[in-house]
């Protein structure tokens, strides 16, 4: 008896003490970003400081550079307008479509779906001229909507592939008898299949979002005006200015951005895992 007590404290201690390495471990660069954010210059370059602690008095310097020196909340806003609509054309697009490779197409779906997700695998450096011809086509340089045509090129087909291992975990015999009730193919696609698979539908939102958020060449490319910038090409554009990087105001934008998608995750974790994994158990 005393020796079970003793294995199961030692458990319990052991798991709590990887859970607690793992926390301090993810928590750090959000630690990271708070101190860098409002230390001064003066105490972040003198190599005798402690770099983990305000040797100093704290300051706001950094973040009157951020918001006052560039056009970082409008990159903010770009980044929002673009993320939203970029979710919803993956939305309308990959729903669809995964339902259609999974349930229409027989044998053939599966392997459709695995070509599709192969296109996610090229490189954007291989696309980016082709795609900037489509851009100029379209009249759409140096403006969101360049961005907002291209990123569905990558979004929509990990999308697919994502959720058509979700609607492979849900039974055929919920549509059949949905439709013995009188309901349509499609009528038990958007009042059955839809609301049970909240969980990859809210996988894709976020995953998309997080693709759009830190997506570099395409926004480079596309786009050249500091009003039209996305967050990922801005930050770094115009606060490394030569040799010299304002390290507080760059940690300061990083730590503004990153704050509500880690929020978001971390609400909806147990659907995210959910969305990724339920497949894989089929």
């Amino acid at each position: 008896m005393r020796n079970a007590m003793s294995y199961k404290i030692v458990q319990h201690v052991s798991r709590w003490s990887v859970l607690a390495v793992f926390a301090i471990l993810l928590a750090f660069p959000f630690y990271w970003m708070f101190i860098t954010t409002f230390k001064q210059t003066a105490d972040l370059y003198t190599l005798e400081n402690n770099p983990f602690k305000f040797n100093l008095p704290p300051t706001l310097e950094h973040l009157r550079l951020l918001f006052g020196q560039t056009k970082y909340v409008t990159w903010l806003e770009n980044t929002a307008i673009v993320g939203a609509i970029v979710v919803g054309i993956t939305l309308v697009l990959a729903l669809p479509a995964a339902y259609a490779l999974t349930r229409l197409t027989g044998r053939w779906g599966q392997r459709l779906g695995i070509i599709i997700f192969l296109t996610y695998l090229v490189p954007p450096t291989l696309l980016f001229i082709p795609l900037s011809r489509v851009v100029a086509i379209l009249g759409l340089q140096d403006t969101i909507w360049s961005v907002v045509v291209v990123y569905p090129t990558f979004t929509v087909p990990f999308s697919i592939w994502l959720l058509m291992g979700f609607f492979k975990s849900i039974p055929r015999e919920l549509e059949d008898a949905a439709m013995v009730d009188g309901l349509t193919r499609l009528g038990a696609f958007v009042r059955l299949v839809v609301p049970i698979s909240l969980s990859g539908i809210l996988t894709v939102v976020i995953f998309t979002f997080t693709l759009v958020t830190q997506e570099f060449v395409y926004a480079l490319t596309f786009i050249s005006t500091e009003n039209n910038q996305m967050l990922g090409v801005g930050v770094p554009t115009f606060l490394v200015r030569g040799d010299v990087y304002y390290w507080g105001s760059l940690m300061a934008a990083c730590l503004i951005a990153s704050l509500p998608i880690a929020v978001l995750y971390n609400l909806f974790l147990d659907r995210f895992i959910a969305g990724f994994t339920v497949g894989a158990v089929k």
